[in-house]
């Protein structure tokens, strides 16, 4: 198997970290990144060879050069996963959950993958991959950003791959729509089907590895998924 060099943004818990690991344990060059030195630092303790870390928020004006941080230590870029997310609920429409959930998923996330595609056009290949949500197909009452924000995300994702086919490039972007997660990111009850992260993530580095476009985790989700697009707005209104 090749050597691939990887970074993963939003790697300390759940399925960034569980992708991290197991990419490190297939001797892939990995780059992780996070808010928490110490976490990085214990990921990074269990493959010294494989991983380098990067702490800073995306939310950070400097994001971009961080990245960069990691694409000269790891000598290149093949992929990057952008993981990093937030999704407090917001039922009484508090404004701080709006804004960090905008923050992070938004502004954070366009900037980083922006600069990444760009140094894949210049380089001629690469893939991103991006951790959407199964919320982003509609408007939720419960957490308007977040499903919003997700909304973006998939669509920024049908973008990029619309233009590197225009540009003629071998750039491939895959939207990982994820159902419920057994992590601590979206503090939502009532919660089925979640997947344990390790699953998750299995099935993640499946779907990158065959360079798709959408997938739904776990595969389920893509029944709820087609159910989600055709159900009349005057019956969805009462679940949301």
């Amino acid at each position: 198997m090749q050597q691939k060099k990887i970074i993963v943004v939003g790697a300390t818990s759940g399925i960034g970290k569980e992708i991290s690991i197991l990419y490190a344990r297939q001797n892939h060059l990995i780059g992780i990144t996070g808010r928490r030195k110490e976490l990085l630092k214990e990921i990074q303790s269990q493959f010294p060879q494989n991983i380098q870390i990067a702490c800073f928020d995306v939310m950070d004006q400097d994001n971009r050069k961080h990245i960069d941080g990691l694409i000269h230590q790891l000598g290149g870029l093949d992929l990057i996963i952008y993981n990093a997310g937030y999704g407090n609920p917001s039922a009484e429409l508090n404004w701080e959950t709006e804004e960090i959930t905008t923050r992070t998923n938004v502004n954070g996330f366009v900037a980083i993958v922006y600069h990444c595609f760009q140094y894949f056009v210049q380089q001629g290949y690469g893939q991103i991959a991006l951790t959407s949500s199964i919320g982003a197909l509609r408007g939720n009452s419960l957490a308007p950003a977040y499903s919003a924000s997700k909304a973006y995300m998939s669509n920024y994702a049908e973008g990029l791959n619309i233009k590197a086919e225009r540009l003629k490039k071998q750039i491939v972007i895959t939207d990982i729509k994820p159902g419920f997660l057994g992590t601590k990111t979206v503090k939502v009850p009532g919660h089925f089907w979640v997947a344990p992260p390790r699953k998750a993530a299995r099935q993640i580095i499946r779907a990158i590895e065959k360079k798709k476009r959408v997938v739904y985790i776990t595969k389920r989700w893509w029944l709820i998924a087609q159910i989600l697009k055709i159900l009349p707005f005057w019956v969805y209104k009462r679940l949301a």
